[in-house]
């Protein structure tokens, strides 16, 4: 007999299967091989987390690197803000979104020639992988009320592509530039380069411009100074990766037409679930608990998420960023060196069947499965396909069948399900995993709410432009011979930089504009740079 044929796999089923019915949720664990002596070993790891969290949701300082509290969940409901004025805060740009979203819509506010009909997004990160999820997973084609488009790096090409598509239709275009700290350098690249389009068609861009921002950024004061359209709050006590519920995500969905209110009374009634002291009635709690199991409470396994719908294409991008950033650390808080982390990957079914599905069931074993399933088709009725059988019972059939398959070859799944997609179910989604991440770090004892791997990443990019400048000045000042790396490296007093200086004038000179020549050699010591 099959594993999938044992009679015990009910009998497990019936016990670690739950539905939360006040959530549309049910979570499967049956085919993570736990014991029940590990969930009695983990249930004082569980307490410590339920009280950490209790302490964070109440306003401890949770990022003591930068002397900040951690409130994303204060967002859906703001009687739980320690103070009247962060609950005042709340309240004020929740109103401010859903009425600036009205008057877009009525035409009130418009662009230069008439109603706008796009927003731009220009973000990163957070900034941005919230409302590509959320767009993507709610969008209602021939319904929605604007199209979003999204700049989200500072490549060159990528900007040029979506100037291409917006260019007959940049004055009913609103662009939406979300920063913190406004010094966000992709983000700012992408504004200025979104500005000078604007300009050389003979537009201000202003009148077609909003910010995210914190009070007081630097992108708080080009928008005061220039006269934006309007800016809204990022507060510093909500993280990039947990601010779909702030304005990042509110304003994009309510431009977009959809349901801000369901959005956030589905992550309400996720939190109000999530906060019970339990494994059995809790399903973040039980998450955290089987990552721990999987992944031995040191990141020793992948966690692949495979959501069996299309609409959900980018959870497993979105997922990527809040559960690396958040638990990737190199310390723990008492700390030691732990280098702790889950690897997170992952597309959809079934079109992973035909992609590395076969390398999950027969390849290495390093990794543990997520899978996401959806129970309603689609909106309306379903043709079939087959004598009686849709499109959409063989894509269950395929989740039911890879989920079989993958356990009868010793690996292990977990299996997220909601009735159907809609705002109050993404809602649900959003924070249940954000309540995951928190307890999972409380459970490996680190810090999810600081990025300093991010930090010194951003600081050794302005080291290699502040490089930069000092070759292409070099350079110019002696541009009546070429000079190889080693000369340069010496000449802007960077001596045993050589790699450094070779990269940097390697993609100088691939930039016609630039004025750098590169002359070939056999020999990387020989080769030599010149400005033209």
């Amino acid at each position: 007999m099959s594993q999938t044929g044992d009679k015990n796999l009910w009998v497990r089923f019936q016990r670690y299967y739950t539905e939360f019915p006040a959530l549309g949720l049910a979570l499967d664990l049956s085919r993570m091989k736990f014991t029940e002596d590990f969930l009695e070993q983990i249930k004082p790891r569980l307490a410590k987390a339920f009280n950490a969290m209790d302490e964070l949701e109440a306003g401890a300082i949770a990022n003591p690197d930068e002397n900040r509290m951690v409130g994303h969940y204060w967002l859906r409901n703001s009687a739980l803000a320690p103070t009247n004025e962060i609950r005042r805060a709340i309240d004020g740009a929740l109103d401010s979104i859903k009425a600036f979203a009205a008057k877009v819509h009525t035409g009130e506010i418009q662009g230069a020639e008439g109603p706008f009909e796009n927003f731009l997004i220009i973000g990163i990160g957070g900034s941005a992988l919230g409302p590509q999820f959320v767009a993507r997973a709610l969008t209602q084609p021939g319904k929605d009320k604007m199209t979003p488009w999204f700049i989200d790096n500072t490549d060159p090409d990528g900007i040029d592509r979506i100037k291409a598509k917006l260019s007959n239709s940049l004055t009913k275009t609103l662009v939406i530039v979300i920063s913190k700290s406004g010094g966000t350098k992709e983000t700012r690249n992408g504004m200025l380069e979104m500005q000078a389009h604007y300009q050389a068609a003979g537009l201000s861009f202003a009148e077609h411009a909003i910010a995210i921002t914190g009070e007081g950024s630097k992108l708080d004061n080009i928008a005061a100074a220039e006269g934006w359209i309007r800016r809204f709050p990022m507060w510093e006590w909500v993280g990039g990766r947990t601010s779909e519920t702030s304005a990042v995500g509110l304003l994009p969905a309510a431009l977009q037409g959809c349901d801000i209110d369901q959005l956030l009374a589905g992550a309400a009634a996720c939190d109000a679930v999530t906060r019970a002291k339990s494994f059995a009635d809790n399903p973040a709690a039980q998450l955290a608990a089987m990552w721990f199991y999987a992944v031995e409470g040191r990141g020793s396994k992948d966690m692949v998420i495979l959501p069996y719908k299309d609409r959900l294409e980018l959870f497993s991008k979105y997922l990527q960023q809040l559960i690396m950033e958040s638990l990737g650390k190199e310390y723990d808080l008492d700390g030691q060196v732990v280098n702790q982390g889950i690897s997170v990957y992952g597309n959809k079914g079934s079109t992973d069947q035909h992609a590395y599905i076969q390398q999950l069931r027969e390849g290495v074993h390093n990794f543990f499965v997520i899978f996401i399933r959806v129970l309603k088709d689609r909106a309306g009725d379903s043709m079939e396909v087959d004598n009686g059988i849709t499109a959409g019972d063989y894509l269950d059939g395929f989740y039911q069948g890879t989920r079989n398959a993958l356990y009868e070859n010793n690996r292990q799944s977990i299996t997220v399900t909601v009735t159907e997609i809609n705002e109050f179910n993404l809602g649900v989604l959003l924070a249940l995993f954000e309540r995951s991440v928190g307890y999972y770090s409380s459970l490996i004892n680190v810090n999810a709410y600081h990025q300093p791997g991010v930090e010194a990443g951003k600081k050794a990019a302005g080291e290699v432009i502040n490089s930069q400048a000092k070759i292409v000045d070099f350079l110019s000042k002696n541009n009546n011979s070429s000079h190889r790396i080693k000369e340069i490296a010496e000449g802007i007093n960077s001596p045993g930089e050589e790699e450094k200086v070779f990269m940097i004038c390697q993609h100088l000179s691939a930039q016609k504009d630039r004025g750098i020549k590169k002359m070939h050699s056999d020999s990387l010591s020989e080769m030599t740079f010149q400005k033209q």
